[in-house]
């Protein structure tokens, strides 16, 4: 699936016609968080890493990013690109932690 694909159909789920904005940046806030939570677990706690929520709470945290581009006319390809080509810039060889 294509970014600006995913960004279409994951806007036929929004709901609601005001303080659009503002829901979709506290929601992603909250997937993020619950996101943390899973990684902090297996990280200090000792939890298995569940593969299935992680996958789930990605897609929650993708579903709200989609949502905030869709809000500010942004295709979604386009923050993928920029992103790629702000990572090329500053790494024009790859990451290397030796540099």
């Amino acid at each position: 699936m294509e970014f600006n694909e995913y960004q279409q159909a994951a806007n036929r789920t929004l709901y609601g016609n005001e303080q659009i904005l503002t829901n979709c940046a506290l929601g992603l806030a909250g997937e993020s968080g619950q996101l943390i939570d899973l990684i902090k677990n297996y990280t200090f706690k000792g939890k298995e890493l569940d593969r299935e929520e992680m996958i789930k709470e990605m897609g929650d945290v993708l579903w709200y990013l989609s949502q905030i581009a869709q809000w500010a006319d942004v295709p979604f390809e386009d923050v993928a690109k920029t992103n790629i080509a702000a990572l090329n810039k500053r790494y024009p060889h790859g990451y290397s932690a030796d540099k």
